[in-house]
C-alpha cells in the first residue's frame, strides 16, 4: 500500500504559528494570510539552534544538580540542600509524595527530554527513516511536559513563601534553582527549535 501524498507534494505549507494550511508559496516573504507569520517549509537552522540550545542546557545542567538549590532551617539546624538530598529531606520530613513529584520534574523529566531531543537530533541528521511515527509522538510527549519541568521551581517558591512547611521553619532557595530554571528554559527553547516535519523528510513510498 502506498504511503498518502505529502503536503508538499500537494502544494501545500502549514503555518508554524496557527496551523492555517495555504498553498506553498514560491515568493521570498509570503505571509500567513490569518496571523501574518511568514512562511516557511521548514524553519531555518532548526537542527544547528536546537543543537546550541540544548548543549547550553546540558552544561548548566551540572550546577543545577551540584549546587544547593534550597536551605532548610528546623530547631537551628542549618541544611543545604541539592536537588537530590532535598528529595530525601522531604521524604524524611514527612512529604514522600512531594518528594516524588519534585524527583521526576527535576531528574526524570530533564534527563528524559536530553535523550529524546539528543535521538531526534541525529536521526534528523543522518535522514534515518527509523520508526518516524513512534519519534513524532516522541517529540509531542516532550513538549507536553516540557512545562512541569518548572515545577521543581514552583516547589521552591512555595515553600519559600508559606515559610513553615511540616517541621521546616525557614526555606531559603539558593543558586542551584537559578541554574535550574534555565536548564528548564533552555530545554523548552531547543523543543520549540527542533522542526518536528524534518523527522518525514525523504520519505518514500515504501517506508
Amino acid at each position: 500500500m502506498s504511503a498518502p501524498p505529502r503536503a508538499a507534494e500537494l502544494g501545500l505549507i502549514g503555518c508554524h504559528v496557527c496551523g492555517q494550511v495555504s498553498r506553498d508559496p514560491r515568493r521570498a516573504g509570503m505571509a500567513c494570510p490569518r496571523c501574518g507569520a511568514p512562511l516557511h517549509r521548514r524553519k531555518t537552522g532548526s537542527i544547528a539552534r536546537s543543537w546550541a540550545l540544548l548543549i547550553a542546557a546540558l552544561i548548566l545542567y551540572l550546577p543545577a544538580n551540584l549546587l544547593p538549590i534550597m536551605r532548610t532551617v528546623s530547631l537551628g539546624d542549618v541544611d543545604d540542600n541539592t536537588i537530590l538530598s532535598g528529595v530525601v529531606e522531604l521524604w524524611v520530613k514527612g512529604s514522600p509524595g512531594l518528594a516524588v513529584i519534585v524527583f521526576s520534574a527535576s531528574i526524570v523529566v530533564p534527563m528524559m527530554k536530553f535523550l529524546v531531543l539528543g535521538t531526534l537530533l541525529l536521526s534528523v541528521q543522518r535522514g534515518s527513516a527509523w520508526a518516524r511515527q513512534p519519534r513524532a509522538r516522541l517529540y509531542r510527549l516532550v513538549e507536553f511536559i516540557g512545562y512541569w519541568s518548572m515545577l521543581d521551581v514552583f516547589v521552591v517558591a512555595l515553600l519559600t513563601a508559606l515559610v513553615q512547611f511540616g517541621f521546616f521553619s525557614l526555606v531559603e532557595p539558593l543558586p542551584g534553582v537559578v541554574f535550574f530554571g534555565l536548564t528548564v528554559v533552555l530545554t523548552m527553547l531547543a523543543s520549540m527549535s527542533f522542526d518536528p516535519r524534518l523527522i518525514w523528510d525523504g520519505r518514500t513510498d515504501d517506508e
